[in-house]
């Protein structure tokens, strides 16, 4: 089953699988039984002849869900070992009615041990589900050491635990997975934050349940999907001409900084602005033209033409390059009095966490380390709750706010989205100037705050995954980004 596109907290999910699965006409410990046969399903499609398999079982429902999926290994013939952290005897519920049934099929258990036999080829974590809320018991964390030193391939039974799956955040150690496999409900800490080294590809499975679920849960996060772009995407008409697509200007790149400003120009007159000018130190006029003879450049220390460019801009864009010298404040205070469609971003934030203001009319692109200056707390505090940080953020700063990262969130005030899309490849600088040219171009054609922030983030992301397919993720460049966000563009408003 594909991924869907809308996620879930761990408690949406437990408080909604009861009421789907009761309008749906089964119970509880059926629900487990799908759960441990979509997994078999998973291990059985990636590695059809395991060697011998160690399914490690907990003492809730993940572990009943183990405890599933054991009995299924035993019918089928395949070697086995089950581990538990759990007596037998203090199980509950379906767990309990899932170890039993395992156990009259001829299963039986261990209790962990201090080694992984060499054979094992397949392991299976069932050991803490999404109701975790702190950092696992001491023995339970020397078992996920012990499984992350494995060189088995490892199956995650919903959540890799020790993985919080309402964040994305670690809590103290945490189980790296090769394949995870979600139910009912995709839960959100799942796309996010430091999950992205932990979950290894991601499944899913409603369980026969998902419709009715959907009916009783509202998503608190959406995936940036192909038809949310579709819908807001703009044809051009045959007849269009330049002053159709907007004035993009883009303000920045002090001395010894013209590659943001000029990474910036590029991408967003390779987006499709009508017209894109540049207020920049005069240093960067050579290099920006060589790259891009189409812009026009202007020296930011001539106070009338910045304001004379400002006044003709539909859209700006501040701060790729910019520093915090006074002149560089002197054009911040200038361009945060007016109402016209902006974007900030690199020193443009920086400005903006030490003259703090609220506009409605402006997107911002933090990544975590701006985060945490704009909200005057951590980097650790921005990482352990990034749906959190990303909302507060909006409510602080107005308009949208795009925090950059593994899972780069968007937020409009209203609804939360997640980019699904990026690779690590894209830690090397000038990633997020790039982003910023895209958005400011967006924005000068007409699209709405949201929409170019939606657009500009998934984009900019899969010009990155095409882009690795080429030549792989190390060394990527920015500028490797520009031609495949423009034909991602052109097939967007194509249809």
């Amino acid at each position: 089953m594909m991924l869907p596109n809308d996620f879930y907290t761990a408690q949406q999910v437990k408080d909604g699988e009861i009421m789907a699965a009761r309008q749906e006409g089964i119970n509880l410990y059926q629900l487990m039984q799908r759960a441990g046969t979509a997994v078999f399903g998973i291990l059985r499609q990636y590695y059809p002849v395991p060697q011998h398999v160690l399914v490690c079982c907990g003492g809730g429902n993940n572990g009943g869900d183990g405890y599933v999926l054991a009995r299924l290994l035993l019918k089928a013939g395949i070697k086995l070992t089950v581990w538990s952290t759990h007596q037998p005897d203090r199980l509950v519920g379906d767990a309990s009615l899932a170890y039993l049934d395992y156990v009259a099929a001829g299963g039986v258990i261990q209790t962990a041990q201090d080694t992984i036999e060499a054979d094992v080829d397949v392991i299976i974590d069932a050991l803490l589900g999404t109701g975790l809320s702190g950092a696992p018991k001491e023995s339970t964390a020397a078992l996920i050491g012990l499984i992350n030193l494995s060189s088995a391939q490892v199956i995650a039974v919903d959540i890799p635990s020790g993985l919080c799956a309402d964040t994305g955040a670690v809590l103290g150690v945490c189980v790296a997975a090769d394949h995870t496999v979600s139910f009912i409900g995709f839960k959100q800490g799942l796309v996010t934050a430091r999950a992205r080294d932990y979950t290894g590809k991601l499944h899913f499975d409603g369980l026969g349940v998902e419709v009715a679920f959907k009916r009783l849960q509202h998503a608190k996060v959406l995936a940036i999907s192909e038809l949310l772009l579709t819908r807001a995407a703009m044809t051009r008409k045959n007849t269009a001409n330049k002053g159709h697509h907007g004035k993009a200007l883009l303000v920045g790149g002090d001395m010894g900084m013209g590659g943001a400003i000029i990474l910036s120009s590029l991408a967003c007159a390779r987006s499709g602005a009508g017209l894109t000018a540049v207020l920049t130190h005069q240093a960067n006029y050579a290099a920006l033209l060589s790259h891009c003879a189409e812009v026009m450049c202007n020296d930011w220390r001539d106070n009338e033409n910045n304001a004379s460019r400002i006044t003709w801009a539909t859209a700006i864009a501040l701060g790729p390059g910019l520093g915090v010298s006074p002149q560089a404040k002197s054009i911040f205070d200038l361009i945060c009095q007016l109402n016209k469609p902006k974007v900030f971003d690199a020193d443009g934030l920086n400005l903006l966490a030490l003259s703090p203001n609220y506009d409605a009319n402006r997107v911002i692109t933090p990544h975590p380390g701006e985060a945490a200056r704009l909200l005057g707390c951590t980097v650790a505090y921005i990482e352990r709750d990034r749906f959190a940080a990303v909302r507060e953020l909006q409510h602080r700063f107005g308009g949208v706010t795009i925090l950059k990262g593994a899972g780069t969130l968007v937020c409009d005030g209203t609804q939360v989205y997640v980019c699904l899309a990026g690779n690590s490849g894209m830690a090397s600088g000038g990633m997020g100037d790039v982003l910023t040219g895209v958005i400011v171009s967006l924005l000068a054609q007409g699209y709405s705050l949201a929409d170019a922030a939606l657009i500009g983030v998934q984009l900019h992301s899969q010009a990155a995954d095409e882009a690795v397919k080429i030549a792989g993720k190390i060394g990527l460049l920015a500028s490797d980004l520009v031609p495949f966000i423009r034909q991602s563009m052109n097939k967007l408003i194509s249809g």
